[in-house]
């Protein structure tokens, strides 16, 4: 069985060499390298199925590459992206997830955890087959397909992120009832869901953006005040 392709980009060379050598052991095919400059010209000459990228290095920070991955400016086949956060540093965590990162986790990290964010990164991506992920999506004028990992309103494909698909895939399926905040993390994000976390209300407000959904339009996700979101069940509904 193929092992997943894991980049580390972090410039602390002694950490890289401990969390490749744990990921190698726990069944991933996993390197490294410590520059954001380094990164991308690795990227753009092999393939990878996943990143771990820190936000603080000197030179390119991980925002920015995080964000040249997502212009997809030299041709980089969209890949999911786990950052790598100081601890408690909430805009980090917020600008990284808007700009379109799968998941963070904050250092210093928990490699367990760490392995567990990555699998649950991977399942997202398209590598799980159970059979209800696999069924496709059609809802109001969105399309989704599991299976291809293909989404679409009114026929225009949307460009999203691994994680923004998983929580558009889970309000879909639960289309016209609420869905808590507590099961959308466990479902799309593969963790438990911490109190005051805001990565769920950023991938939403994201999506929000990429349906196209102006100011003064009806949502096709809407809030529950303390609950979670709907996604409605018909245009206007």
């Amino acid at each position: 069985m193929t092992s997943s392709r894991i980049l580390i980009v972090d410039d602390d060379v002694s950490l890289c060499e401990m969390v490749v050598a744990f990921l190698r052991e726990d069944g991933f095919d996993a390197s490294a390298v410590h520059s954001g400059e380094a990164a991308m010209e690795r990227v753009a000459e092999d393939t990878f199925d996943a990143i771990v990228l820190d936000v603080m290095m000197p030179g390119m920070s991980g925002h920015e590459v995080l964000r040249r991955l997502q212009s997809n400016s030299a041709g980089i086949a969209p890949m999911p992206v786990l950052m790598l956060t100081a601890r408690g540093d909430d805009v980090d965590r917020i600008v990284g997830l808007e700009t379109g990162a799968d998941d963070y986790l904050a250092k210093p990290c928990n490699l367990r955890e760490l392995a567990a964010r990555l699998r649950a990164v991977l399942r997202r991506s398209g590598r799980n087959r159970d059979t209800r992920a696999d069924q496709a999506l059609a809802v109001a004028d969105i399309k989704l397909d599991p299976g291809t990992r293909v989404a679409s309103r009114a026929g225009e494909p949307l460009k999203l992120t691994g994680a923004e698909f998983a929580v558009l895939r889970e309000l879909m399926q639960n289309a016209g009832q609420p869905v808590s905040k507590e099961s959308l993390t466990r479902a799309a994000l593969g963790r438990e869901y911490i109190p005051y976390d805001r990565s769920i209300d950023v991938h939403v407000a994201n999506l929000r953006k990429k349906l196209g959904q102006s100011d003064g339009a009806q949502s096709l996700i809407s809030t529950i005040r303390g609950t979670g979101y709907q996604f409605i069940s018909t245009p206007g509904g």
